[in-house]
């Protein structure tokens, strides 16, 4: 994947880049999701950090919860059932030790699936190219294009410029 990009020292200048670019997506024949935004830490309140905020961990936290749960039940019921002892009309496992193992297999579900969305989400692990630049890590932030064609770069780079940034930089 090929990369137009630019190295920004605020979170201002990078959503000036952001929105100077989102002003020319018609004109330039770009995809929304062609530009990248790459930053060391997230930055709340500007909208090229909160238009990645909205996430599903919670409710498929209860889904796995419920879905543990309901496997903690079943295989309580069933192994009960499954060793017919006589006990005289008494339960042979008390309800108490059947809500130990259901509420531990509600909790296992829901961390199961807590861990799953938060790898599916965040994409790991990811084998693919990424748009990355060490200055990153020193608390840069990189706004650029995704596979720019040939007769918008100039105009990519023009619009990054007068966001404020010093170089432009192009990933192989």
């Amino acid at each position: 994947m090929r990369a137009l990009y630019a190295l920004y020292s605020g979170p201002d200048a990078a959503q000036r880049a952001v929105d100077a670019l989102q002003a020319a997506c018609a004109d330039l024949g770009l995809d929304q999701r062609q530009i990248v935004v790459v930053s060391a830490e997230p930055f709340d309140g500007y909208d090229f950090s909160d238009q990645h905020a909205h996430n599903y961990i919670f409710p498929f936290a209860v889904l796995g919860g419920l879905l543990g749960g309901i496997a903690g039940y079943l295989l309580t019921a069933l192994t009960q059932k499954a060793y017919p002892i006589f006990t005289g009309g008494m339960p042979i496992v008390p309800p108490w030790t059947n809500g130990i193992i259901i509420y531990e297999t509600t909790m296992l579900g829901a961390i199961v699936c807590v861990l799953i969305t938060l790898l599916v989400t965040a994409r790991l692990p990811h084998f693919g190219s990424r748009v990355s630049d060490p200055e990153i890590w020193t608390g840069k932030i990189l706004v650029g294009v995704t596979n720019p064609s040939e007769n918008s770069r100039r105009e990519i780079e023009k619009r990054l410029l007068q966001a404020g940034a010093g170089e432009i930089k192009l990933s192989a």
